[in-house]
């Protein structure tokens, strides 16, 4: 089989390449910066995002993530605490993004958004509305293919998360908040954010790296590897997250997708099944109010996501249950600690 797996290690940062030609193994490994385990379960995870995107997947747990037992980390040697280290690849990519991660970033960085989302390398020069029908869910998602994917969360990291473009992958809707709201990086990023919840003040850490794996030159990763790990060891996990949407074909080299002329049709016609759902919505319509891409809750009433995380207004309220704070709170819910670009508290 032509082509090999490669393992760079450039320094202090990491970019995993699956070159052409070897798509599922049968390649060699070239690490010299990191064990042996873990380059060799990176190629194992090269070769499932590869067949994973190829096949147009949202992976095993159909919510673009799935979780490979503890972490492992490549080198944090100076990196201190509330330190970051971002870099890339000798392609120009992103390559890997380590933070030593405190509670006070984490607790300086809720209520709003940080700073505003760079261009990664290579960001497309266009952007396509596609439709996207989720299996774990059974809705569809209608809006643009590409985000601006943070490596490290502006969650997680607060100011410093907007200081390199290397933090910054191409990424896909789904991949950064799967699809429920809480799959794909956002599950990455909400072990940690559980973590600090229930360790309020702490001066403990939790090492953060992530790691995008590309196919040979692409642009545009398969996917992200990402390693956490608490210093008190309670939070020790590595998760791989999926750079995919479920039926679109995406060209990883350029950014482009089949789907282009079909988008515009769905564009058309959301409008019509969005005012169905939302008249639908265990609610009135005239309870619910607009605000640009926001369908704002009601006085009282909340959005509840499957992970029992409550927001007040949201982009896509048909991925919620619509009811009234009290009853969420009653059925076990919690306020979302911070939001995103696609759920507000």
């Amino acid at each position: 089989m032509e082509g090999e797996i490669m393992n760079q290690y450039l320094k202090k940062s990491l970019s995993l390449v699956l070159l052409t030609g070897a798509l599922f193994g049968g390649g060699q490994l070239i690490h010299t910066q990191t064990a042996s385990a873990k380059a060799q379960s990176a190629s194992v995870v090269a070769s499932k995002l590869t067949s994973y995107t190829n096949a147009k997947s949202a992976g095993p747990t159909k919510d673009y993530y799935y979780t490979n037992g503890k972490a492992q980390f490549g080198s944090f040697a100076g990196i201190k605490t509330g330190g970051t280290h971002f870099a890339t690849d000798s392609h120009h990519r992103s390559a890997t993004a380590r933070a030593v991660l405190t509670y006070s970033e984490y607790k300086a960085s809720q209520g709003s958004r940080q700073g505003t989302p760079r261009d990664p390398y290579k960001w497309p020069s266009s952007n396509p509305i596609v439709a996207v029908t989720y299996s774990l869910t059974h809705r569809t998602y209608h809006g643009y293919l590409w985000n601006r994917s943070h490596s490290i969360g502006d969650s997680l990291l607060g100011k410093k998360s907007y200081t390199s473009n290397a933090n910054f992958t191409t990424g896909t809707r789904s991949q950064n908040v799967g699809a429920d709201q809480n799959g794909g990086m956002r599950y990455a990023e909400e072990k940690v954010e559980n973590y600090w919840a229930s360790h309020p003040g702490t001066k403990r850490t939790v090492k953060y790296e992530t790691t995008p794996v590309y196919r040979g030159s692409e642009v545009i990763p398969r996917g992200s590897i990402v390693d956490i790990k608490s210093s008190d060891g309670k939070l020790n996990t590595e998760v791989v997250v999926l750079n995919s949407d479920e039926g679109v074909k995406i060209n990883y080299s350029t950014g482009k997708t089949s789907v282009k002329k079909t988008a515009t049709t769905v564009k058309k016609t959301t409008a019509k099944k969005t005012t169905k759902k939302t008249t639908a919505t265990k609610t009135t319509s005239s309870k619910l109010r607009k605000s640009g891409k926001w369908t704002i809750a009601a006085s009282g009433k909340v959005f509840v996501s499957k992970s029992k995380i409550y927001y007040t207004k949201v982009t896509n309220p048909g991925n919620y249950t619509y009811e009234s704070r009290t009853a969420a709170i009653h059925s076990g819910a919690r306020k979302a600690v911070r939001g995103n670009g696609y759920a507000q508290p």
